[in-house]
């Protein structure tokens, strides 16, 4: 069996791009719709009913364009609204907290975990308890960083002042006075945008850990388990779509993928309760 539609991928910003990313790296010949919801980023400060509502939102976008399966690349609606999702939804849905989880378990050498997430998956219990799943034993350091995406999705991945705020944001996780961690698992997919400067601030004896290769590979069973791979000879599309400043997350897109990135639609949420018309969708320059 195969199928040769589009895999959907959500997150509350640009932040997903980074799984986004692993996907097309981990499975080539899969098309893909990336939609980023930045009109409402971030979601980590906000309620869990308006996560909950903005990932539903954000889901019937790509199932209106009938998506095979559906990549939850939020950390906060991954532990806020996940459960929800797979009821609302019939279609194979992966989210990035358990593939992060089990990648940082496997990585650690002394059982001192220590997560940077937003407020959001903290608050869930999420990371602790998917790692203690894996790694009963783990010492689990969990820690809101929400001042790290309005950073990123602002467009402000490095400098003298993106430094200071990162060492400020993991001060409490790098406290002399602990038994130090041997692994910082980054609980939200925009924090890999600004590894380099996470890696410089926590130093070379701590390995960094984000989701995004895991669930390229956890996606990658899911899609063999359900025998819904793209065929052999297909030649993939990618879209990707966002809910707020088109230029702005063309630019990021470019960033991450090395590339200049064509087109990029405009959606506006919510479309409305109707699901399977068409969604009319405003690209860049049209």
């Amino acid at each position: 069996m195969s199928d040769p539609r589009a895999i959907g991928l959500f997150d509350s910003g640009v932040g997903g791009l980074t799984v986004l990313r692993e996907v097309r790296r981990r499975l080539p010949r899969e098309s893909t719709i990336y939609l980023g919801d930045n009109e409402r980023a971030p979601y980590g400060p906000r309620r869990d009913d308006e996560v909950i509502r903005f990932s539903g939102e954000c889901l019937d976008q790509l199932v209106r364009q009938d998506v095979k399966a559906i990549v939850v690349a939020c950390n906060t609606s991954s532990s806020v609204a996940l459960t929800w999702l797979r009821r609302r939804c019939d279609l194979p849905i992966l989210g990035v907290v358990r593939p992060g989880a089990m990648a940082a378990a496997v990585a650690t050498r002394n059982g001192r975990i220590g997560v940077i997430a937003t407020e959001a998956t903290i608050r869930s219990g999420a990371y602790p308890r998917a790692i203690a799943d894996e790694r009963p034993d783990a010492d689990i350091r969990a820690h809101a960083t929400p001042a790290l995406v309005p950073m990123v999705e602002a467009g402000h991945l490095d400098g003298a002042a993106v430094e200071s705020v990162v060492r400020e944001a993991l001060g409490p996780l790098l406290d002399p006075g602990e038994a130090p961690i041997d692994t910082l698992l980054l609980g939200c997919t925009h924090y890999p945008l600004l590894g380099p400067v996470i890696a410089a601030a926590v130093g070379p004896s701590i390995a960094v850990i984000d989701s995004a290769s895991a669930t390229a590979s956890a996606l990658a069973v899911l899609l063999e388990v359900y025998g819904i791979g793209a065929p052999t000879d297909h030649e993939p599309t990618h879209s990707l779509q966002t809910t707020g400043d088109v230029e702005a997350f063309r630019r990021t897109a470019a960033l991450l993928f090395g590339a200049p990135v064509p087109s990029v639609g405009l959606v506006r949420l919510p479309i409305g309760p109707t699901a399977g018309e068409p969604v009319a969708l405003r690209t860049a320059g049209a």
